[in-house]
């Protein structure tokens, strides 16, 4: 190539000083400092809109009464807080929450102490948590307008929890709606970390810690994992006929998944074997065929709670306008899921293993549910909360690009705003007191600081009082005074530790009747030096330490 076939370099006029080398003025100043600032409007955009979303949700669930199921975790937070880190002596329901939300609950109590506030921020920040993380997996590696549709799709389909049942389910004592956040965690791991060999053991490893916590994971994520990785390694190897080492990721997956199983039974032995807490066992009875078609209706109702649209039985108003508002989202949920459902046996690429997972999920939830034994009504719903955060996920992967192209941004943008106008409206409503909370304070105020009661009236006046009248909660079974193992601490019934000298005497709370009446507590405990009635409660006085009267838990405990 000759000298005249290289063309002329000219050279980029470069900054020195105040002034280029071509003679023209530079442009440091205010043109270059626009854009800088610009780059900071959006994280502080997000920032913002996460801050007012807790405070909004801490409101939604002040409207839900703190009750004894929350309860009995904060004082499980305090006794860590206080060197009990395996919780010795502690029996627990059928779900410990022991890595996902007592950690939490550890870090606000440290704070609040034992109040029933703990729950109420607890729960906001946990449904925060599940509304960021779904909108991040929701976008995927999606960029621009489409990766910003994404985000909003998923977070407006949660975004405003209903009030009433919705609000319990979502944002009220420890749930499963907590259990989503890690399980969230870990598909955002399995979205954005490369396929090396190392991801299969880590997703495997969050599995199970969420596992240790809540058996619920069964079901929201190793079994979704398992399934979905085993269709694609099966259409890999089966119906594509390619070599078994062509699926090793979906089969490292599938057996991670597997090997969470014994691995956070290990870790829960572990517990045990250092004396730590025991849970209840589940009931693992499946429906019989006459309770199918029941099981069905209760299954559609649970779906409208979560979703915010349970409009059964709502008088006409803006409550019901408010559920009718929201078919619009789980319209778009169930949309989604189809397509997921519909593209299982053609994804391939990692993005789309996500899709496979989350779609996995949504069914293998709502069948367990269904044919389940569980106590089925709206509050049960909380079962299958995994439900809810899935579906939305879908439904900003798979639809925000279609809805783009219909131009239907700007019709869903106006339901988003009526979705933001529900939860304005639900953030401002009156708070509603802890369970429990006039007995309390008369108690505080009678200095009486231990006693028994029923399990719906025990942990509810001790956080209550802030801890300044202790009730422990106990049963009444043939006739004899027996520890109430549910969300109880051995020691609490120690009478060389511990001199109760009151009986609170509650309303029936259904289904679990009143621990009994005043003429049963004397043929039991005896004649009571005072009797208190104060609206529907009762407080009865003795002379002598209870303690002495309460045997083990009985056999139907």
């Amino acid at each position: 190539m000759t000298e005249q076939d290289v063309p002329a370099r000219t050279e980029a006029p470069t900054t020195t000083g105040k002034q280029t080398r071509t003679g023209a003025p530079a442009t440091t100043g205010t043109a270059e400092r626009l854009p800088a600032r610009r780059r900071w409007l959006p994280p502080v955009a997000v920032t913002l809109a996460v801050a007012l979303l807790l405070l909004a949700y801490l409101r939604v669930s002040w409207t839900v009464a703190a009750n004894s199921d929350g309860a009995g975790n904060v004082l499980q937070a305090w006794d860590m807080l206080h060197g009990n880190l395996v919780l010795h002596g502690w029996s627990l329901s059928d779900t410990s929450f022991y890595t996902t939300e007592l950690p939490q609950y550890m870090l606000i109590v440290s704070v609040l102490g034992r109040h029933g506030d703990v729950i109420h921020v607890a729960s906001a920040m946990t449904y925060t948590l599940v509304v960021v993380a779904a909108a991040l997996l929701a976008k995927g590696h999606a960029a621009g307008r489409e990766g910003l549709a994404r985000m909003l799709i998923a977070a407006g389909i949660m975004v405003a929890p209903q009030l009433g049942t919705g609000a319990a389910v979502l944002e009220s004592s420890p749930g499963h709606i907590g259990t989503s956040v890690p399980i969230l965690a870990t598909w955002l791991v399995l979205d954005r970390a490369p396929r090396r060999w190392w991801l299969p053991p880590v997703v495997g490893a969050m599995l199970a810690w969420v596992l240790v916590a809540d058996r619920v994971a069964l079901y929201a994520g190793i079994a979704p994992l398992v399934v979905a990785c085993g269709v694609r390694a099966y259409r890999r190897v089966v119906m594509q006929r390619q070599p078994v080492a062509s699926a090793w990721f979906e089969l490292s997956l599938a057996a991670s998944g597997v090997a969470a199983i014994p691995v956070a039974a290990a870790a829960l032995a572990l517990v045990h074997a250092h004396g730590g807490f025991t849970v209840m066992p589940v009931e693992n009875t499946l429906a019989t065929g006459s309770q199918l078609a029941g099981h069905v209706s209760a299954t559609f109702q649970g779906v409208l709670v979560l979703f915010g649209a349970d409009f059964l039985g709502l008088h006409v108003g803006l409550g019901a306008a408010a559920a009718l508002l929201h078919l619009a989202g789980l319209g778009l949920a169930v949309w989604a899921t189809w397509l997921g459902i519909r593209g299982c046996f053609r994804a391939a690429g990692p993005q789309d293993l996500v899709v496979a997972v989350l779609t996995a999920g949504v069914l293998i939830n709502l069948a367990a549910y269904t044919v389940s034994q569980l106590d089925f009504d709206p509050m049960s719903s909380r079962e299958m909360t995994a439900v809810l955060p899935f579906a939305a996920v879908l439904a900003g992967r798979l639809l925000a690009g279609r809805l783009m192209s219909a131009r239907l941004l700007p019709a869903l943008s106006a339901v988003l705003a009526g979705y933001l106008v529900i939860l304005a409206y639900s953030a401002f409503q009156p708070p509603a007191a802890t369970e429990n909370q006039r007995v309390a304070g008369w108690l505080v105020g009678h200095h009486l600081s231990y006693g028994v009661a029923g399990y719906w009236e025990a942990g509810s006046i001790t956080i209550g009082s802030g801890g300044q009248a202790q009730v422990r909660q106990v049963d009444i079974i043939d006739g004899t005074m027996r520890r109430d193992w549910r969300e109880s601490q051995a020691s609490w019934y120690y009478p060389r530790l511990h001199r109760a000298t009151f009986v609170v005497l509650g309303p029936t709370k259904p289904p679990t009747p009143r621990l009994g009446t005043v003429a049963e507590m004397r043929a039991i405990l005896g004649p009571p030096a005072h009797v208190y009635h104060l609206g529907p409660d009762t407080v009865l006085t003795y002379g002598k330490n209870l303690l002495a009267d309460v045997r083990p838990p009985g056999s139907s405990g």
